[in-house]
């Protein structure tokens, strides 16, 4: 006789959270269209790419939202883990790889698609890899994510590209310095496959606490972040893209104060356990990666 399991369990808020991360990466996409058919005056296709960036950035701020809400209310799930990923290869494979390929390789047909694709097909496997990782239960020992978060890749690629943007204002292309951006596709793919470590920084929730000079200054970063949109997301992207690699030359007590985790302590603020130890196994890793 066979067994037929029920429907997969689907929690709405965090869900909701997936939703708004796949609308902006179908919204970026459309905007990045609209954009190549004015490719021939940057002026007049600026705008445009000013949307689709600013509509994968709002992507990373959702797919943040969207595990956090999950783990608070013990909702993580295999659907959700499942759907998050799908939508990411959208918002963070996709749209990005489109977003160069428009600005800089359509001038190499040859050339430019394969780049292009080997960003997107980089993405696609590592939120695959670490959707079996997931299902298997193996996590790493300290919580971090081995290679560059997908997200935050696509993070750098769009806010690196709206500096491009401001730089180039009234210019009718972005001249020399956009060919930064298919190098750096290329090796934003390997970072992702890479054994570099990153943190993946789940201790941080809505109960965090902070003292108060650290918690202005928190306030003071997040203002000149905001004040100085054009240049201030692609400088802390590119900060965490080089800390993975002075990572493990900082002492403990540095790490520890830089990424808010408690060595030893079970954070129970919701979904999965995740503990923090020095041993093999002794992390369980949640539901959803980025």
């Amino acid at each position: 006789m066979n067994k037929t399991s029920g429907d997969p369990k689907i929690y709405l808020l965090p869900n909701l959270m997936t939703a708004g991360n796949l609308f902006c990466g179908f919204a970026a996409i459309f905007k990045i269209i609209e954009a190549g058919r004015l490719s021939f005056d940057l002026g007049l296709a600026a705008p445009l790419y000013y949307q689709a960036i600013g509509f994968i950035l709002g992507a990373c701020v959702f797919d943040l939202l969207d595990g956090r809400l999950a783990r608070l209310g013990g909702h993580e799930s295999p659907f959700g883990r499942e759907f998050d990923s799908l939508a990411d290869v959208i918002s963070f494979g996709l749209a990005p790889a489109l977003l160069v390929y428009q600005i800089v390789l359509v001038d190499f047909p040859r050339l430019g698609w394969p780049i292009a694709f080997v960003y997107l097909l980089c993405g696609a496997l590592r939120l695959a890899r670490f959707n079996c990782l997931s299902a298997d239960g193996v996590g790493d020992s300290q919580g971090d994510f081995r290679g560059f978060p997908i997200p935050a890749a696509a993070g750098l690629i769009g806010s690196l590209t709206l500096f491009l943007l401001w730089l180039a204002e009234g210019e009718r292309n972005l001249g020399m310095w956009k060919f930064i951006l298919p190098p750096l596709m290329l090796f934003l793919s390997f970072m992702m496959f890479s054994n570099v470590r990153y943190p993946s920084f789940k201790s941080l929730g809505w109960k965090t606490q902070r003292s108060l000079p650290k918690f202005l200054l928190i306030i003071m970063v997040f203002v000149v972040a905001v004040m100085n949109y054009e240049w201030m997301p692609a400088i802390i992207f590119i900060l965490f893209l080089i800390y993975g690699f002075v990572r493990p030359y900082l002492s403990r007590a540095w790490r520890r104060e830089l990424e808010a985790e408690v060595e030893g302590v079970e954070n129970t603020e919701g979904g999965d356990v995740g503990r923090i130890g020095s041993g093999r196994g002794s992390e369980r890793i949640s539901d959803r990666e980025e």
